[in-house]
């Protein structure tokens, strides 16, 4: 390996290993998110104006991501329990158990939120595609939902 191609890579590393260290124990974000939903960065790759982002979500038994939506397209893989996922017209837009795979759509009308009705914590295996310094979520108010 060339000296370039060993300074390239030792730079990719050290930021990867920045944004995780960074990220670890941050809230997920959403409004608002239940108490001990974490989201951990485990990989961060920029490329032409896109941010490609892998996180872990845990939401705890009872607890949920909050209201949200995304600049740009999230896709998810269930890694433990199972999440029950609700769009703006309070209605399940999908339940999905362990080893499912998950696909969120982006902009403002796309407004979801995420829950744990189960006995275990969800994990989520989620990637991110942004565009660049976008934020992870868009806050957004409960649309009228009974439940948080």
């Amino acid at each position: 390996m060339s000296n370039k191609s060993r300074a390239m890579v030792g730079g990719i590393a050290a930021t990867l290993a920045a944004g995780a260290t960074l990220a670890i124990g941050a809230p997920a974000q959403a409004t608002p998110s239940g108490p001990g939903v974490v989201g951990t960065v485990i990989s961060q790759w920029t490329a032409n104006g896109t941010d490609y982002t892998l996180r872990e979500i845990t939401i705890p038994t009872g607890q949920s991501t909050g209201w949200h939506y995304h600049d740009g397209n999230l896709y998810g893989w269930v890694k433990q329990g199972t999440l029950s996922h609700f769009d703006s017209t309070c209605a399940v837009d999908g339940i999905y158990p362990l080893g499912s795979f998950i696909q969120e759509p982006s902009g403002p009308r796309h407004v979801h939120i995420g829950v744990n009705r189960g006995k275990v914590p969800v994990v989520l295996e989620v990637l991110y595609v942004l565009p660049h310094g976008s934020p992870f979520a868009e806050d957004a108010p409960n649309p009228g939902c009974s439940f948080q």
